[in-house]
């Protein structure tokens, strides 16, 4: 259902099906693709990603995907709301969104067969099913391994720490891993970690103690490799934003007016996260995953709107005020088409409200919103049935979903890594299928 005219933008297009679909097995042998792909990719390299992880599971039919002509036990005890797109209704617990429906397209036929949430998380961040023999990296770690890095601000950076479940950089080296800013962004006393000094040290010391470890690592290297790796890339990621100005900069969020943190969400956990996340990204950092926890509604499901009467910080209108704000102020900063944000759980909510009269954890289908970095705009990708228990139309996988991120991102899917052991891994299942109708 795409209710934006039709793109002329056939270059872009056209780079994205060969990019996101000939390295699946649609055209070209494999390795012609690759050969073209791995120049084809380069286009877009210089797009960012914003994360928004929404864990525990939210309720699809809660957010994005409403009922209103289903059951009572179904639809569930709040009312759907008209949207900027004609005949598009979302949840009443997202009246900022709907104001913007014509900016972000949403896929209503997720499904996974996971609803346990670290698995289903994994499964999600990766777009691999997690398996005991391999931990797979989540987007932002791929996206550092592949990456050259700009600047001294690490490439994957967490808001304000790293999903549950997932360690982030998988099998890839440490570098990679996701740095979290720890703390609040919402307090007055937020503070990143790293950012200062620890007692007794200052730039010149901890200058010395970096040289020092570069020469144990000469030593040490072919006896400890993975252990002294991870040490190396500690400190040296330390030294570098101790030592940057800049970096230190990108992180101060008292730098912004307060009109802007209050249209974000000035209370708000999640609206100051997204905030950060706009200002790191504005600073030339790649990827950006905010992680808003507290989703998981097996009680009273009217909490996602309110816990007491007049609240305005529930769950899901804080998301709300932050994701509609994000995507407005990327666009009026003309970020927006070079910015993909992403907003999704591990999974979505049972069809039927239980004797708590909250939902259970349903991940046969769910939904994901996303705005920017290629993505259409004002578009729907496929749908739930009538009771949103499964897709009725365009079933799209974990997998899927990663193919079309990498692919957007300017990442190859069919490029390969590899783990300790050398053996190559692809970066997303040769399985998978890039979206071509959600790209603009």
């Amino acid at each position: 259902m795409n209710q934006s005219p039709k793109c002329t933008a056939m270059a872009r297009r056209d780079f994205i099906r060969v990019g996101g679909l000939t390295a699946l097995g649609v055209g070209p042998t494999a390795k012609m693709a690759a050969q073209t792909n791995n120049q084809q990719f380069k286009a877009v390299t210089e797009r960012a990603c914003i994360l928004i992880g929404l864990a525990g599971g939210p309720s699809h039919i809660e957010t994005f995907d409403p009922k209103p002509n289903a059951p009572v036990e179904v639809r569930g005890p709040m009312a759907s709301i008209a949207t900027a797109l004609p005949g598009v209704r979302l949840c009443e617990t997202l009246p900022a969104t709907a104001k913007i429906m014509d900016r972000i397209s949403i896929v209503r036929s997720v499904t996974s067969p996971l609803g346990e949430h670290n698995f289903g998380t994994h499964y999600m961040m990766t777009g691999y099913k997690p398996t005991p023999v391999l931990e797979y990296p989540a987007f932002g770690s791929t996206l550092a391994a592949v990456r050259p890095p700009e600047g001294v601000l690490p490439q994957h950076i967490a808001v304000p720490n790293f999903v549950g479940g997932v360690s982030g950089n998988g099998y890839l080296p440490s570098r990679t891993k996701p740095f979290g800013v720890g703390g609040d962004p919402r307090r007055p006393e937020f503070k990143v970690r790293d950012l200062d000094f620890y007692q007794g040290l200052d730039l010149a010391r901890l200058g010395r103690r970096k040289q020092m470890l570069n020469a144990f690592d000469q030593f040490e290297r072919e006896q400890d490799a993975a252990s002294t790796e991870s040490k190396n890339s500690e400190l040296e990621r330390a030294f570098n934003l101790i030592a940057s100005k800049d970096a230190k900069a990108a992180f101060e969020l008292s730098a912004e007016s307060i009109e802007t943190r209050q249209r974000y969400g000035m209370g708000d956990a999640i609206g100051q996260s997204c905030l950060l996340a706009r200002r790191l990204v504005e600073n030339g950092v790649p990827f950006v995953t905010v992680n808003n926890s507290g989703w998981d509604t097996h009680q009273n499901i009217v909490q996602l709107k309110e816990r007491f009467p007049g609240d305005q910080n529930a769950k899901a209108l804080a998301f709300d005020r932050a994701f509609s704000a994000l995507v407005t102020d990327l666009d009026e900063r003309g970020m927006l088409d070079s910015t993909l944000v992403i907003a999704m759980g591990e999974f979505g909510r049972t069809p039927k409200i239980n004797v708590n009269g909250g939902r259970d954890h349903w991940p046969n289908v769910f939904s994901v919103a996303l705005a920017g970095g290629g993505i259409k705009r004002g578009y729907i990708h496929g749908s739930s049935d009538t009771l949103a228990e499964y897709p009725a139309e365009d079933a799209m996988t974990p997998a899927d979903l990663a193919t079309t991120i990498y692919s957007l991102l300017g990442v190859n899917p069919s490029h390969e890594l590899h783990p300790n052991d050398g053996r190559p891994v692809r970066v997303a299942p040769d399985t998978a299928h890039a979206i071509d109708a959600l790209i603009s």
